[in-house]
């Protein structure tokens, strides 16, 4: 599986990327709210999730791991291709998808091309339950990528297995506290004292 592709954008449009990794040119599928992010950029990394149909491979890529968090969930809906989601995706932004879907609002999601009101009230049915055991406030950390080192810190203490609402808030009160390091490491350590 690959995870992540860093190199060369080697060409952009709203839909497509072909990036040049370790010499190797790849084709991602993008949505437009990866392209607003990579527009400007020469070279960077988007995460990425490889899709197999009996007729294709096709390998989506993400500017963030909220987006392809979401994308993965979405795409496990019945009736919710990869095609739709990434169209979702063009349409609003990972967080007025995720508000949405916790809100329950069927016509919000409705607006977007592909999405009748039976997949709506789906997507609905099956996701709410799952976007609400994560809070707004870590949609909004996930997307911010001038925090990295928050980001960083966050999946670190995800990954070692500490609920999601509890690691956001060690982290907030690290860096308010005025005890925010320059090391992502410094801030894990600290985060996991106050845990």
């Amino acid at each position: 599986m690959i995870a992540f592709l860093r190199g060369v954008f080697a060409y952009k449009s709203p839909a497509l990327v072909h990036l040049e990794a370790g010499g190797v040119g790849y084709e991602l599928q993008i949505s437009l709210n990866t392209y607003s992010r990579i527009e400007h950029l020469e070279n960077g990394v988007l995460l990425t999730y490889l899709h197999i149909r009996e007729d294709a491979h096709i390998l989506y890529g993400f500017f963030d791991k909220t987006e392809k968090d979401l994308f993965i969930q979405l795409i496990s809906v019945s009736g919710v291709g990869a095609s739709t989601a990434r169209m979702m995706f063009s349409s609003m932004k990972p967080e007025e998808i995720a508000r949405a879907i916790r809100d329950g609002n069927t016509r919000q999601l409705e607006s977007i091309k592909g999405i009748g009101k039976k997949s709506a009230e789906r997507i609905i049915l099956e996701l709410r339950d799952k976007l609400g055991k994560t809070k707004e406030d870590s949609i909004n950390i996930s997307s911010n990528a001038s925090n990295t080192l928050e980001q960083d810190a966050l999946n670190a203490l995800i990954t070692l297995g500490i609920a999601r609402p509890a690691a956001e808030n060690a982290i907030k009160k690290v860096m308010n506290d005025g005890q925010g390091a320059e090391k992502i490491e410094d801030i894990i350590k600290k985060a996991l004292k106050i845990l």
